[in-house]
């Protein structure tokens, strides 16, 4: 009996932390609005808006005022980033890739994981869905067909500094697209990858998604910051 209630305590008691992690979730996108976030560039070549993204019979997207998806509607735009910075902390959110179309998750704004349409591919390189841009390849391709929502949860370890002096690199912890485990303690050594918000590493920075290259969208994107 004295076994059991120790089991039910621990079960208790690690339900109630992950309640308190939940509790200390960010989300940085409202579902209405850019509110919360800034554009990268000049602004006349936004193309982000918030509405319903599909595609269509050949996979491309198709974008709709009303809903709550955060979209990038076409390429040669320019990227978007949160107001708030971040350093160590779990990033989730969902993507939705059309037909063809290319983009990227920035944490910091400065470590790219690839975004692409790479479903069905045997050979993975540096540019497919999920790579971490000049650092690793996916272990496997879990990347699903154009259109359909899918789910990244990453697990990010900022660069660590002593005052002005970097003393450790990044590490992506862990990298799970749909469920199934494509990085584990993948350390950057190189520094920031290209695209980034700048070139100089920080102990913070924010989420930023790049919308220079092709259409895409986001939705239920969570980070919960580690202390």
């Amino acid at each position: 009996m004295r076994r059991l209630s120790i089991l039910t305590f621990t079960l208790i008691f690690g339900l109630g932390t992950l309640a308190q992690s939940g509790e200390k979730a960010i989300t940085p996108f409202n579902g209405k609005d850019l509110t919360g976030w800034k554009l990268r560039g000049d602004a006349k070549k936004n193309k982000w808006e918030v509405g319903t993204a599909t595609v269509d019979d050949k996979g491309k997207l198709v974008f709709k005022k009303g809903g709550s998806d955060l979209v990038n509607t076409g390429g040669g735009g320019i990227d978007i980033y949160t107001e708030q910075d971040f350093g160590d902390c779990l990033i989730e959110l969902e993507v939705m890739v059309p037909k063809g179309s290319n983009s990227g998750i920035y944490p910091m704004g400065r470590y790219e994981i690839q975004i692409l349409d790479s479903f069905g591919r045997d050979k993975l390189g540096m540019g497919d869905m999920g790579a971490i841009y000049s650092v690793a390849v996916p272990k496997l391709n879990a990347c699903l067909k154009a259109g359909e929502w899918q789910k990244y949860v990453i697990d990010f370890q900022a660069p660590r500094f002593d005052g002005k002096k970097k003393v450790g690199n990044t590490i992506f912890k862990s990298v799970v697209l749909n469920g199934k485990v494509i990085h584990e303690n993948a350390e950057v050594l190189k520094g920031a990858t290209g695209g980034s918000i700048n070139n100089m590493e920080a102990p913070v920075g924010p989420l930023m998604f790049q919308g220079d290259h092709g259409p895409v969208a986001f939705r239920n994107i969570k980070i919960t910051p580690k202390k």
